[in-house]
């Protein structure tokens, strides 16, 4: 979990420490820091290291930095990431004062670009849950990832499915990663508007195809 002393980071181990099914490993630029979010967090499984060390070895890697840092940290772990499958969570939108909340003016989603950056299969995903909800419980709201390689994909649903009590549904290619870092735009202006913490639930599906 690189970038899982923050706050969405911090709302994901939770949940994975809370479903008790996984080892999960913190990862911070300062292992300490890393190590104490760790024992705040999970105990016996929930460990800390340095990002470059919690990224070798694991089934999945969750980037959970936030926007403005997620390339830098991208290209820093991917020679320790190697064929790992990376989830990025990240949606770098803008916060104008008197506008609200607007999607990213780049034409490809973070994502993409993350990819461009790593050998590793990147997904993304779970861009519309706010750690807020995620920090509690399990929210009832869907979970969405989109991904090029299957078996990527596969992985990153099956730790979606694990952290909501709705569903975690596969939402098509990567390229579909530009709507959904857009969705959190969405979010943000609704919970603004509605002073609220909005989730999403998509009707009409009642089984996987």
């Amino acid at each position: 979990m690189l970038g899982g002393t923050g706050s969405f980071g911090r709302a994901l181990v939770a949940r994975l420490a809370a479903a008790g099914e996984d080892d999960v490993v913190i990862g911070s630029r300062e292992a300490e820091r890393a190590r104490a979010a760790a024992a705040e967090l999970g105990g016996g499984r929930v460990t800390g290291a340095a990002n470059e060390v919690a990224a070798r070895g694991a089934d999945l890697v969750v980037l959970a930095v936030k926007a403005d840092g997620a390339l830098e940290t991208a290209r820093a772990v991917a020679a320790a990431l190697g064929s790992t499958p990376l989830l990025s969570v990240a949606s770098a939108i803008e916060v104008r004062k008197g506008v609200g909340a607007l999607p990213d003016a780049d034409v490809r989603s973070l994502a993409e670009r993350i990819q461009d950056v790593v050998d590793a299969p990147v997904v993304a995903g779970l861009h519309s849950i706010a750690a807020a909800n995620l920090a509690e419980e399990q929210p009832d709201e869907d979970a969405f990832v989109c991904g090029d390689d299957a078996e990527a994909k596969a992985v990153a649903l099956a730790l979606a499915e694990k952290v909501v009590a709705g569903r975690a549904l596969d939402v098509g290619p990567l390229a579909c990663a530009r709507a959904l870092e857009g969705l959190t735009a969405v979010i943000v202006n609704l919970n603004r508007r509605y002073r609220t913490r909005a989730g999403l639930r998509v009707t009409g599906i009642a089984a996987e195809p």
